[in-house]
C-alpha cells in the first residue's frame, strides 16, 4: 500500500477482464466508506488494441501490453489475473515475488502440480491472495446457504451450468479449446458448479460415473484476436479441439448428500444457463442466474392449501445488497457484473485489513477445485469408476 492509497492492474482485457477491472472501478463506492483510497493504474494485455480500450473505458491511468510490466511497476499494489489458464502459474508467482497481492481468475492452474506450486508461493508471500469464484457472491445463493440450517440437513444437491458458446462448429479455435480432457467445459464453467456445491453442501468426499464427449473435433483458425466466447473472422485451417464440450457425473459430499452434475458448452439458447436445485429433509429451493433478482424456496411454513415452491424476491433483507448496489431497495434486482464488483471490494477489504464482509476463496481453495476436477476428469477417462477424495 502506498501512502494510504492502493494501486490496482488488470492483466487481461478480455471479457473477464472487463468485468474486473469494472469492478474495481466501483468497489469503493460500496457497503462503508473506509476504503482507502483506490488508484487504477493500469489495464495490460498483449494485444495493445484491448488494452488500450480497456484502460481508457474504465478510467485507468495507462495501458501495457505485457504483464512483466505491472510485475515491476512500483505504482501497483494489487492485480487481477485475467488471462489464458496456461499463463496463470507464472504471472501469478512473479506478481506474489514481487509483492503483489494478487487476485487470480478461476481455475486456478492448468494442473494440480501448477496449483501447488501457485499455493507454495502464496504461503511464503507476505500479501493476500485469492481465486474469484465470483459466485459465491450471489445475493440469492447466499440467502438460500443462510436457510439451510432451517430446513434440515441437504439429501440432493442437482447443478447445472448449461452454455452455447461452443454450438456453433464455425466460432473460433482458442485456448479454451485447447489442454486436454477436462480442461474444456468441465474447467471453465463446471470449475464454478463444483464449488457452489461444496459452498452450499460442504466437502465432496467422492465422484463417480462420470462421461466427457466432444462434438466439435476441429475449430477454424481465428484471422485475429477474439475476445470471450465472441464469433470472429476465421481462415480455412482447422486446428483439433482437445478437450470436452459437455461433462456430466456424480458426487457424494461428506455429509452424506448426493450431488449431479450437468456441464455443457453446447446447450442451445442458453448463453449463461446456470442454476441448482437442493432437496433437504424439510425443504427445497432452487436459484437460476437468468433470474438473479430472486430464488425459489419451499418449507413447512405455509398452510397445506397453499404451500409449495414460492419466489423469493431479493431486497435489503439479503446478503450483500444493502449499500451493495446503489438503489438497495427490494426486487430492483441486481446482474452478474455487480459479483465482481462485489468480489473486488472484498478483495481489497482483505489487503487493507478492513475487511468486513466474506473474504474472497483462497489459492488453497483453487487447488482443491482443481483436485476435484482431476477426480472427475480420472473418473471419465476410466469408464466411470469412482474416485474418492478423502
Amino acid at each position: 500500500m502506498t501512502q494510504n492509497s492502493l494501486g490496482v492492474a488488470v492483466i487481461g482485457a478480455g471479457m473477464v477482464g472487463r468485468a474486473h477491472a469494472a469492478g474495481y472501478r466501483a468497489a469503493s463506492q460500496l457497503y462503508d466508506l473506509d476504503m482507502p483510497e483506490i488508484r487504477l493504474v493500469a489495464v495490460a494485455d498483449a494485444h495493445e488494441p484491448f488494452a488500450v480500450d480497456g484502460a481508457k473505458r474504465f478510467g485507468y491511468q495507462r495501458a501495457e501490453t505485457s504483464w512483466q510490466a505491472i510485475v515491476d511497476a512500483p505504482d501497483i499494489d494489487v492485480v487481477s489475473v485475467a488471462i489464458a489458464n496456461e499463463l496463470h502459474r507464472p504471472v501469478v508467482e512473479a506478481l506474489l515475488a514481487a509483492g503483489k497481492h494478487v487476485l487470480c481468475e478461476k481455475p486456478l492452474a492448468p494442473s494440480v502440480d501448477d496449483a501447488k506450486a501457485m499455493v507454495t508461493a502464496a504461503e511464503a508471500a507476505d500479501t493476500v491472495s485469492a481465486v474469484g469464484f465470483s459466485f459465491r457472491r450471489t445475493p440469492g445463493i447466499n440467502a438460500i446457504r443462510e436457510q439451510l440450517g432451517a430446513i434440515g440437513p441437504v439429501r440432493h444437491f442437482n447443478g447445472h451450468y448449461w452454455c452455447d458458446y461452443a454450438q456453433n462448429p464455425g466460432n473460433p479455435m482458442s485456448w479454451r479449446y485447447k489442454g486436454g480432457p477436462g480442461s474444456g467445459a468441465l474447467a471453465d464453467i463446471g470449475s464454478h458448479m463444483v464449488d457452489l456445491g461444496e459452498y452450499l453442501c460442504g466437502p465432496i468426499a467422492s465422484v463417480s460415473g462420470a462421461v466427457f464427449q466432444t462434438f466439435t473435433t476441429e475449430r477454424p483458425v481465428p484471422l485475429g484476436a477474439t475476445v470471450g466466447h465472441a464469433a470472429g473472422a476465421v481462415g480455412d485451417t482447422l486446428e483439433p479441439v482437445e478437450n470436452e464440450d459437455i461433462a456430466t457425473f456424480t458426487a457424494t459430499f461428506a455429509s452424506g448428500a448426493v450431488g449431479t452434475f450437468s456441464i455443457s458448452r453446447i446447450s442451445h439458447g442458453l448463453p449463461n444457463g446456470l442454476g441448482f436445485e437442493i432437496f433437504a429433509a424439510d425443504g427445497a429451493a432452487a436459484f437460476d442466474l437468468n433470474r438473479p433478482g430472486e430464488f425459489t424456496f419451499a418449507d413447512h411454513g405455509p398452510d397445506g392449501k397453499t404451500n409449495g415452491f414460492r419466489s423469493v424476491l431479493i431486497g435489503p433483507q439479503h446478503p450483500g445488497i444493502d449499500k451493495g448496489i446503489p438503489m438497495d431497495f427490494p426486487s430492483v434486482g441486481h446482474g452478474q457484473n455487480e459479483l465482481f464488483a462485489w468480489q473486488a471490494r472484498a478483495f481489497l477489504d482483505q489487503v487493507a485489513g478492513t475487511g468486513k464482509l466474506p473474504p474472497v476463496p483462497s489459492l488453497a481453495d483453487g487447488l482443491h477445485n482443481l483436485e476435484i476436477l482431476a477426480a472427475v476428469t480420472q473418473s471419465a477417462l476410466n469408464h466411470g469408476q469412482a474416485v474418492s477424495l478423502i
